[in-house]
């Protein structure tokens, strides 16, 4: 019997950029953040990860873990369109990269290409075994979830991550199971 590998993975709490509809930089959290974390016990982890952005260690630093950056774990590549508001972008621009997976007008990174990166995260820690806690973005989240299921790049819009939330997978054997998603606060 193969060992199992068991995934939780934590959305980085609230920033200002999120509740203003900015594209990211790399902004601490705001105080909304930081309430959204009072109280979420993920329990022991074996081994914990964030990505290298201040707001996933920030988050990770709130839930008292000491996590080790991986910058396969870094968001979604915005670009030059790093700290614009959507309606400062180019709407022709924005509809292609929200219905082209594989198109990114802004100059950074691809949905198809942040899903190939997240695959080989993924590919790595199934050769990890126990529990696994990865505070990273909602893009990677999708992405990992897309991965998971086997689903078309196409798909990665229709799933929503909220801030603080948590995402459970395990790994036994060849393939990644989807097993629950728990909404924060």
């Amino acid at each position: 019997m193969s060992e199992i590998v068991r995934l939780t993975l934590v959305s980085h709490a609230m920033t200002d950029a999120m509740a203003a509809g900015r594209f990211p930089l790399d902004e601490a959290l705001n105080a909304l953040g930081h309430r959204q974390l009072d109280g979420l016990d993920l329990g022991p982890a074996d081994t914990a990860l964030c990505g290298p952005e201040t707001r996933t260690r920030e988050t990770a630093e709130l839930l008292g873990l000491s996590a080790l950056v991986d910058a396969r774990l870094a968001d979604l590549d915005h670009g030059q369109w790093r700290g614009l508001n959507l309606d400062s972008v180019q709407p022709g621009e924005l509809t292609r990269w929200l219905t082209e997976p594989d198109s990114c007008p802004h100059g950074g990174e691809s949905v198809v290409a942040l899903i190939a990166r997240v695959r080989g995260w993924l590919a790595d820690i199934s050769r990890t075994p126990g529990r696994i806690v990865a505070i990273t973005h909602p893009a990677v989240i999708r992405a990992v979830i897309l991965n998971a299921l086997d689903a078309p790049p196409k798909s990665f819009w229709r799933i929503d991550i909220a801030p603080a939330s948590c995402t459970a997978l395990h790994h036994r054997g060849m393939v990644w199971t989807l097993r629950s998603a728990v909404t924060g606060q």
